[in-house]
């Protein structure tokens, strides 16, 4: 029996406004043209805030790609939303620094590469109050 393949989560940092505007467009009109199916979200800072239930939906539905900003911080926002992700079930590409091209290659490539940092999750692993403002 072979493993599903990997949810894809797609942030859209409405709120923080962190990630460039170019970079979330062309990242999400190449998801929706490529026919994958995949889960957007607003943005994840607030629906950790909320606690939100689909976090704990997502980390605990096997494999998750996610498109957001850096591993550390998607770390720590599942965790503040009583969802921790597993640390070999999950691989988080960084809009904010990598490019559209490379962030939707490694979503739509049916390998995981899990990334997150290994550790307890700390507050210093904690978006800035800048993006976590909304």
């Amino acid at each position: 029996m072979s493993q599903s393949p990997p949810t894809i989560l797609y942030c859209h940092c409405q709120y923080a406004q962190v990630v460039p505007k170019e970079v979330k467009e062309a990242v999400l009109k190449k998801l929706c043209d490529s026919g994958v199916a995949f889960e957007a979200v607003a943005d994840l800072c607030e629906m950790a805030a909320r606690r939100d239930p689909a976090l704990q939906r997502l980390a605990g539905g096997g494999p998750l790609k996610v498109a957001a900003c850096f591993p550390r911080a998607v770390k720590w926002l599942f965790h503040q939303g009583n969802a921790p992700l597993a640390l070999d079930a999950a691989e988080v590409l960084n809009m904010r620094v990598q490019a559209a091209e490379e962030v939707v290659a490694k979503l739509l490539a049916p390998e995981l590469e899990p990334n997150l940092p290994t550790g307890k999750v700390t507050a210093s692993d904690a978006p800035s109050q800048h993006a976590l403002a909304s």
